[in-house]
């Protein structure tokens, strides 16, 4: 239980400022914390005011959603209840303290009396619950959020004023962890009366930032919030951000992203192109993040064939030198993540298991063989009762997968090509893999992404039964194993740290035995950051990149 009182809010506050990374010689990837190399930011007098420019990579239709490019925004205009800090602790934020019952199944939040809404509006127990309700409403829901609380959530109330409880149907131990994602934070009511179109580009928060206006293909830009008193514990300063704004450019292309910052008209961007990463770790300020949660993997349909045999699925996984496929594209910056159950930076994440399927040609020749594809057509295509061993493997070109990754997907195709593997891969646009048209599990036999998280409770998310009467989107493997679903269930709810790293150990093995979903690469935060701006930094539950306690330097 960790229940901070008002009168130690302002020593913890100060207590747990972050200390400011250090530059170091080399680089390299990071774990289970954001890690900064190149060189440490000018020497000089921190000033305020000016305009922070950042060049990023993608542009979400809305400012407030369900995908991780949605949290970059959402930490700059949102307060949430809750933050995560680099050592993984849960911190306060606009939740001074909190109590948890003896069942762990009610969660009881003390909020700050301070804050208002950049609109006015008092920030209170009432608009915590208005926008928890309109998260989970399917009407209104964001659907992140849906696949973390829904199936826990039993109630909430607004106790008093300043007081917000949750109560769970049972316990569900990485809700703490959870609410500090950005797709928590914490809305106006009044504008969020307004309705979905307007609060798309002009939401309001409690932030930092305000989002002052949207240029569609081009830029936003946040203002300052000259009243904000509501940093989080995390925070290296508290009150208003010390610059006047903040552009955030959309440059979808790498290398004019990172030219935007070698030529001065960017002052921090998103995402080094791998073969830039050398120069920039010589000129900028470097930090890097390997994201938790799921990394980039392939996710086997199992409903049909090939993948509904396990000797397939396995024999895909050892067909291909995954390792050496994502060393070559990335130049050593991204590592291999083989485990496709969990990032290497997920608490709880098992090692055991990253290395299950190493390249083996042999091994997947004889599982083809064992599992009937033991023919071959004049192309050299593996056939079974006269039909080839053809699979697709869809992914978001240039939204979810970048020219790095579609390099390690076509070494991955052109390897399992030479066991005897027809691999179409399909490279969807970002409607198209957002808006569903390949949800349907006939659409495709395989299906590249991600999930950010910081929590190994995600597992329930991706592996939850995919059921008529319960239906799972999130599950793309459309694997149904009830085992799994109840060890996860075991895990999440049990309290005892060594008892819940167990479980989830068992959920990754069964993941892992049966091949339905096959390790790529985590996904990853970098942020190049000129040396005249200091203290831009990376937050933790999900690389969110912070500019609110940014200042240039004279």
């Amino acid at each position: 239980m960790w229940r901070t009182r008002a009168k130690k809010r302002a020593a913890l506050l100060t207590a747990a400022i972050l200390v400011p990374l250090t530059g170091t010689a080399c680089a390299g990837p990071s774990t289970g914390t954001p890690n900064t190399t190149g060189i440490p930011a000018a020497t000089g007098t921190p000033v305020d005011g000016g305009v922070i420019e950042y060049g990023h990579e993608q542009e979400p239709p809305c400012a407030h959603a369900g995908w991780v490019q949605n949290a970059y925004l959402a930490r700059q205009y949102l307060d949430n209840l809750v933050s995560e800090a680099d050592d993984g602790t849960v911190v306060p934020w606009l939740a001074t303290g909190w109590d948890i019952s003896p069942d762990r199944r009610s969660y009881t939040f003390h909020l700050r009396d301070d804050v208002e809404f950049t609109d006015g509006t008092r920030l209170d127990a009432a608009a915590v619950k208005y926008n928890m309700d309109r998260y989970l409403n399917e009407k209104t829901a964001n659907t992140t959020v849906v696949s973390y609380l829904k199936p826990y959530f039993a109630s909430d109330s607004a106790v008093d004023d300043f007081t917000y409880r949750i109560d769970l149907r049972t316990p569900y131990e990485p809700l703490l962890t959870a609410l500090s994602q950005g797709y928590f934070g914490i809305q106006s009511p009044t504008a969020l009366e307004r309705g979905p179109q307007i609060n798309c580009t002009a939401p309001v928060g409690s932030g930092p930032f305000i989002l002052k206006k949207w240029e569609r293909n081009r830029q936003i830009t946040f203002v300052r919030n000259p009243k904000y008193n509501s940093a989080p514990a995390n925070a290296r300063h508290q009150g208003p951000p010390y610059v006047d704004k903040l552009i955030w450019k959309f440059l979808k292309d790498p290398v004019s992203r990172y030219g935007s910052l070698t030529s001065g008209s960017s002052d921090a961007v998103y995402n080094v192109p791998v073969i830039d990463w050398a120069d920039a770790a010589t000129e900028f300020q470097l930090s890097q993040y390997l994201t938790g949660g799921r990394p980039n993997t392939i996710s086997m349909n199992v409903t049909h064939a090939p993948f509904d045999d396990v000797r397939v699925r396995r024999a895909f996984a050892h067909s291909a030198d995954r390792r050496t496929a994502v060393r070559t594209a990335f130049r050593g910056v991204i590592p291999f993540n083989g485990n496709g159950a969990l990032s290497s930076s997920t608490p709880d994440y098992d090692p055991a298991f990253d290395d299950t399927y190493r390249h083996d040609p042999a091994t997947a020749a004889r599982l083809l063989d064992e599992a009937g594809w033991n023919q071959r057509d004049s192309n050299g295509i593996r056939t079974k009762n006269g039909k080839p061993l053809h699979a697709t493997l869809v992914y978001a070109a240039d939204a979810v997968i970048g020219p790095e990754g579609a390099a390690v997907l076509q070494d991955i195709a052109a390897q399992a090509r030479d066991v005897g593997f027809d691999i179409q891969l399909v490279p969807a646009t970002q409607s198209e893999y957002f808006g569903g048209k390949y949800a349907p599990a006939d659409t495709f036999n395989g299906y590249v992404g991600y999930w950010t998280s910081p929590t190994a409770g995600l597992l329930y998310i991706n592996w939850r039964q995919r059921l008529p009467d319960q239906p799972n989107p999130d599950n793309t493997a459309y694997y149904n194993n009830p085992e799994l679903q109840h060890t996860i269930e075991l895990a999440n709810s049990t309290a005892d740290p060594a008892g819940r790293r167990r479980y989830y150990s068992k959920a990754q093995q069964i993941i892992s035995d049966q091949a339905v979903s096959i390790g790529l690469y985590p996904q990853t935060t970098s942020i190049a950051v000129s040396p005249r701006l200091r203290d831009v930094w990376i937050e933790k539950s999900q690389g969110e990149p912070v500019f609110a306690d940014a200042r240039f330097i004279r």
